[in-house]
């Protein structure tokens, strides 16, 4: 699968991970969004479900086990970005579920440069990708609302 200008859209998987008022970030190694802070999460693989691809994503990009919260995605996010002619560079339909971790010891991946627990009330400090920092515009309240 072409993931820089592709011929459909490519689904995508990502994890809120939040505890005690934290939200796992990791600050992304590869394009889109080279060096900009996000949740982890990856596109689906032929024959895995969204939800695998999830579980699959959080041990992979930052070291944790993950449960899965809701039986739903918390959100679908379009992450459409454009190269200079107007070209679709890359489009994404992103599947956002929230999760609690259940083992694991966060560490960047090889792909991720950084992952860390960052509280809430700090995270829109951070550069984040802009599909992120949409999601998180919309739901900062419901995810502030979770520990209480």
């Amino acid at each position: 699968m072409r993931r820089e200008y592709p011929a459909q859209p490519i689904v995508g998987a990502g994890v809120i991970i939040v505890h005690d008022g934290r939200l796992v970030l990791v600050k992304r190694g590869v394009e889109p969004g080279k060096g900009r802070w996000s949740i982890p999460g990856g596109a689906v693989d032929l024959g895995e479900g969204v939800r695998e691809a999830a579980l699959r994503e959080a041990e992979e990009e930052c070291g944790l086990n993950i449960e899965i919260v809701n039986e739903r995605p918390m959100d679908a996010i379009d992450s459409i970005y454009l190269d200079e002619e107007g070209g679709f560079r890359y489009h994404y339909v992103l599947l956002q579920f929230l999760a609690r971790p259940v083992g694991g010891r966060l560490k960047p991946s090889s792909d991720a440069l950084d992952a860390k627990w960052v509280p809430l009330e700090i995270v829109e400090t951070y550069p984040l990708t802009k599909s992120f920092r949409s999601f998180f515009e919309k739901h900062r309240q419901d995810l502030e609302n979770l520990d209480q």
